[in-house]
């Protein structure tokens, strides 16, 4: 797949905690992204956040720090992005789901032996 100039960023923030079928929540939507035939998923963890709650969550703090925010990046073509929307309405229950434009600069994969 190439993927070049105009494309979409899908980002989807939420706890490290959410699960979905008592796995990882990150793990289902990457499963899901590439079952669909998205370009990539990447997952981050974050080190400090606070959402909704307005709870503050920090590796600084042992007592907060098991339910780190987990950010979830997807990017493709806009069309194939918004079709995996219903996908994530299912799955994110509690977090933040965001698009915006971006620029793919270069999208290269390693070389098939």
């Amino acid at each position: 797949m190439r993927l070049h100039g105009h494309a979409v960023r899908l980002t989807a923030i939420f706890g490290e905690t959410d699960t979905y079928q008592h796995k990882p929540l990150y793990h289902e939507i990457v499963r899901r992204a590439r079952k669909a035939g998205l370009a990539g998923a990447s997952v981050f963890r974050g080190v400090e956040g606070f959402g909704a709650s307005s709870a503050i969550h920090t590796t600084r703090l042992l007592s907060l720090s098991e339910d780190m925010p987990i950010a979830v990046v997807i990017v493709d073509d806009e069309q194939r992005v918004r079709d995996f929307l219903p996908e994530l309405d299912e799955l994110v229950t509690e977090g933040l789901v965001l698009l915006d434009e971006v620029e793919v600069i270069r999208y290269a994969g390693r070389e098939q032996r």
